[in-house]
């Protein structure tokens, strides 16, 4: 026999809320530069990473595309060796050799670097952010999280990819900063030529675009881990490997160049 609760009629059922809609990549994107904590709140929710390590990789490429075509591979291997007092030393013809290896690896490589270095450096640099934040910090967010985090974070590296190849198309070749393209940056105003190789080498990490990246990400790890990590502690975990990586470059920069 069927029967009907008075208390489960259609009238006085519960209503249930509809969910949220997330945020579409174009407004992620959008977000990221104009509105972050906003969408990192979205991305640590929903973490997708594809579509930001692909604009990623294609504004890597089309740097590299743009400068091989633009400047060519000799001329900024040669301003690199003019720099360089180890190759300034060499024998000529060793010199010459060595450009020549540089430039042919440069063709090939430049282009391997950015389809499989950008996954690589992410992985790496989710799997340490990972371990500071949700490990020792106790953040409580998952390495998925994270990653997306990593990948949305180096947006930025596209709006200086993008000034990149404008200063190419704009700068005389001759006079286009291979190692140093935009002046964004304390190491811009030092002549490399007579500066300390280490402190060349720390003030070109002094960049505006690394440290705003610094702060994506650090807005990206708070918003992972809600009330279980404050800002300061998400900035102390990013700040505290790429403080490290710096010194550890620059000390390799004075050692070998």
């Amino acid at each position: 026999m069927l029967y009907n609760s008075p208390n489960m009629t259609p009238e006085n059922a519960p209503a249930v809320e509809p969910q949220p809609a997330g945020m579409g990549e174009f407004s992620r994107i959008t977000g990221v530069f104009f509105e972050p904590k906003k969408a990192f709140a979205d991305i640590a929710q929903r973490p997708r990473w594809i579509v930001p390590m692909v604009l990623v990789i294609v504004a890597i490429i089309a740097v590299t595309t743009t400068m091989s075509q633009h400047i060519g591979w000799e001329r900024m291997f040669r301003q690199q060796a003019q720099t360089n007092s180890r190759m300034q030393q060499m024998d000529p013809q060793a010199r010459e050799q060595a450009i020549a290896m540089q430039i042919k690896f440069a063709s090939v490589g430049g282009y391997a670097a950015a389809v499989i270095g950008v996954p690589i450096y992410d992985v790496i640099l989710a799997a340490v952010l990972l371990g500071i934040a949700g490990g020792i910090m106790s953040g409580g967010m998952r390495f998925k999280q994270v990653f997306a985090i990593v990948c949305y974070s180096g947006l930025p590296g596209v709006l200086s990819a993008i000034l990149t190849i404008v200063v190419i198309f704009v700068k005389n070749p001759d006079e286009f900063n291979f190692a140093n393209p935009l002046a964004f940056n304390v190491g811009a105003f030092m002549d490399p030529t007579t500066s300390s190789k280490f402190a060349y080498s720390f003030a070109t990490s002094m960049d505006l675009f690394s440290f705003w990246t610094i702060f994506l990400i650090a807005t990206g790890l708070k918003a992972a881990a809600g009330k279980k990590l404050s800002f300061g502690g998400a900035l102390l975990a990013v700040v505290l490997p790429w403080a490290l990586y710096v010194l550890g470059k620059s000390a390799i920069a004075g050692a070998f160049s």
